[in-house]
């Protein structure tokens, strides 16, 4: 280690650049959080020791400003316009003729094609390779400074080097900000534990994360960013779009990998029909295509109108969303005690889905969306995400329409319901409610704890109602029996149940930390556990102040932790369980697996077993499922109807495994 101060703040910030390229850019991550901390925790101590050596693009001052009062306008040298839409092959077609007809060409014009993001859009300004300004689009002529909040984004390089590409002296790169789908569900999945309102959709996180004035809270929040153009730009020149989308990626910026050129219209429309049919399975949402003429000559002859490019269209998706009309309004009690409303709908298509009800989250999103009963509302359903109320219509009330408001009872066991300070949620406190272990055995049970397959709600309304379950350890003390003589259960499924019972006794850590319902720790908290404490015995004698020192670990976290394996009820229910042959799979155990390193991403749907079955078999054996693939993937496995994902594995020459190869690979990697 270099005794020269300036030479190790060098020397570090490159390890930790590099690191979060692997863990950011590429899914690929070579160190453990531990590691990565203990760099971070050295270069801060080294810059404090030396401000004079603290520069802009050090990782340190990615958080670490002062939370603002407010936002500075931030004006764009070239205004970022809005696009205008066609939503059927026929407008597309129209909107293609008219660039022949604008070009007096009579062969087709070559476009850039590329997902249409729902998310925000952004401006980064880069002088002399360094990031300086960010900003929100705003109305295209001014947005709003939220430089800080964007360099929170790991994603978002603070500088930027030309190894192959020499760097303008000033570069403004054009961008969409958004929150993965999965991500968007453990955040909400939190927000839920905690008490908090949960966000509606993805964008609408994203976008209340850049808004924050702390941008301590911003970095707390899971957003990436893809880059699609530029503004203005100085010491460079392109000639194509697809030359600027180029750089941008040699430069280190973010660039969606589905982005292809085309001559043909046809192959426009068939790659939008693609991406439509195949949009959940994206990791992140988008609602339709963008497709733009390649030359930028030809782009300057187009022009714009006061509005939008005249050389480019969103070509929408089918909208998901469609009014109705809001029958009743319900309350359901989670496992925590708390009341969520839940409108009941007439039922209505939604995308292709029939939608009955949609989530109203809490009595002050219906205070300020002004729901009531009789109410004809919009309703939106975005890929899993539970659908949801975006606002009411009073211009088609009666006069009929009833105000709601969460009961001061429970609705279940006629409790007392009260509303902590601070928190939006209102809570029973009755510890023995029905309703409460109900939601608590369901969660035990959900696909993303211990996966009991076929366990669902009417199944566990019997057993808690009938008095045979009182604590997740009671599941598996049932006979094949006792399931049987249940109402609608033949002893085929009674039989099913107990073999997935006995199936979810070999589990991974990390999911039956999650199974255990403690507050404030969802799938990726309970990861995070597992990966630090390899065993739930070190994880349950450890005091708070060990468990702040973990990264992503806050002290409301660490509390609700100690406090719970502090109850000795807790700990008697997890003593029930392993007796009952329990025996969660350490993280230390698969790493040494036979898989272990190996990056998997899977695509298309497979027959023998679910996606996250594939994901677990692979975890246990030392392997890691990935969303997205790079370069640094091993293998991708296709089932049926794969998605672009597969298209790109053959781009990068990453192997494809069918089905009956994964499963091949599997046999021979347990031996």
């Amino acid at each position: 280690m270099s005794d020269d101060p300036k030479k190790r703040i060098l020397t570090l910030r490159d390890e930790i650049h590099f690191h979060n390229d692997r863990y950011y850019r590429d899914d690929d991550p070579v160190v453990t959080d531990a590691e990565y901390d203990a760099l971070m925790r050295e270069l801060r101590e080294l810059e404090e020791a030396h401000p004079e050596l603290v520069t802009p693009d050090s990782p340190t001052q990615r958080v670490g400003a002062k939370p603002l009062e407010s936002f500075k306008q931030a004006p764009h040298r070239i205004p970022m316009l809005s696009l205008s839409n066609v939503n059927s092959p026929e407008e597309f077609n129209e909107f293609h003729q008219r660039i022949l007809k604008s070009l007096d060409e009579d062969v087709s014009v070559p476009f850039v094609v590329e997902p249409k993001m729902d998310g925000v859009a952004v401006e980064l300004v880069y002088e002399n390779g360094v990031f300086t300004v960010g900003s929100t689009r705003g109305d295209g002529v001014v947005g709003e400074d939220i430089t800080e909040n964007l360099k929170t984004i790991h994603q978002i390089p603070l500088a930027i080097s030309g190894d192959t590409k020499a760097v303008p002296s000033l570069l403004e790169v054009r961008g969409e900000v958004y929150m993965p789908t999965e991500k968007f569900r453990q955040l909400n999945e939190r927000r839920d534990e905690n008490g908090e309102p949960p966000f509606a959709n993805p964008r609408n996180a994203a976008a209340g994360s850049l808004r924050q004035l702390d941008s301590k809270i911003t970095a707390k929040r899971p957003l990436r960013v893809f880059c699609y153009g530029v503004g203005t730009v100085e010491g460079e020149a392109f000639a194509t779009h697809k030359d600027v989308l180029d750089a941008l990626s040699a430069w280190g910026l973010p660039v969606n990998g589905l982005i292809e050129v085309m001559n043909d219209p046809g192959d426009v429309i068939s790659y939008h029909n693609r991406l439509e049919e195949t949009r959940d399975d994206l990791p992140y949402e988008i609602d339709g295509v963008v497709v733009k003429v390649n030359d930028l000559t030809l782009q300057r002859t187009l022009g714009e109108t006061s509005r939008a490019p005249r050389w480019a269209t969103a070509y929408k998706f089918k909208s998901r969303r469609e009014q109705t009309i809001i029958r009743d309004i319900i309350v359901n009690v989670g496992r925590t005690g708390t009341l969520t409303p839940t409108a009941i709908l007439e039922p209505v298509s939604v995308g292709g889905v029939t939608v009955s009800r949609a989530s109203l989250h809490n009595q002050d999103e219906i205070d300020k969306k002004d729901i009531r009963i009789g109410d004809t509302v919009v309703v939106e359903r975005a890929g899993d995400v539970i659908p949801y109320v975006v606002r009411s219509l009073p211009e088609k009330r009666t006069g009929a329409e009833k105000e709601f408001h969460i009961p001061d009872t429970c609705p279940v066991c006629g409790g007392d319901v009260i509303r902590l300070p601070g928190e939006s949620a209102y809570r029973c406190v009755n510890v023995s409610c029905p309703a409460r272990l109900k939601e608590s055995v369901f969660h035990f049970a959900s696909k993303h704890a211990m996966n009991i397959d076929g366990l669902g709600e009417k199944l566990i309304d019997q057993v808690v109602d009938k008095g045979m379950v009182k604590d997740f350890a009671d599941l598996y003390g049932m006979t094949e029996k006792q399931w049987a003589d249940l109402d609608r259960m033949a002893e085929k499924s009674a039989a099913n149940i107990v073999s997935a019972l006995e199936k979810s006794k070999h589990v991974t850590l990390s999911r039956f930390i999650h199974a255990l319902g403690i507050r404030l720790v969802g799938e990726h908290t309970a990861d995070i556990l597992a990966r630090n404490f390899i065993s739930l015995e070190r994880l349950m004698e450890t005091p708070e102040d060990e468990l702040v020192k973990i990264h992503e670990i806050g002290p409301e976290v660490a509390q609700s932790v100690v406090g719970f394996f502090s109850e000795e009820k807790n700990r008697e229910l997890i003593k029930k369980l392993f007796e009952q042959g329990l025996s969660p799979e350490s993280p230390e155990s698969a790493s040494t697996g036979a898989l272990s390193g190996k990056v998997f991403v899977i695509t298309g749907t497979l027959s023998s077993l679910t996606r996250d079955e594939a994901k677990e078999k692979i975890q246990v054996l030392g392997g890691r499922a990935t969303s997205s693939v790079s370069k640094n993937t091993d293998y991708v496995i296709s089932g049926e109807n794969p998605g672009s994902k597969l298209d790109r594995a053959k781009e990068l020459g990453v192997p494809v495994l069918t089905e009956d190869e994964f499963t091949a690979l599997l046999t021979e990697a347990t031996g």
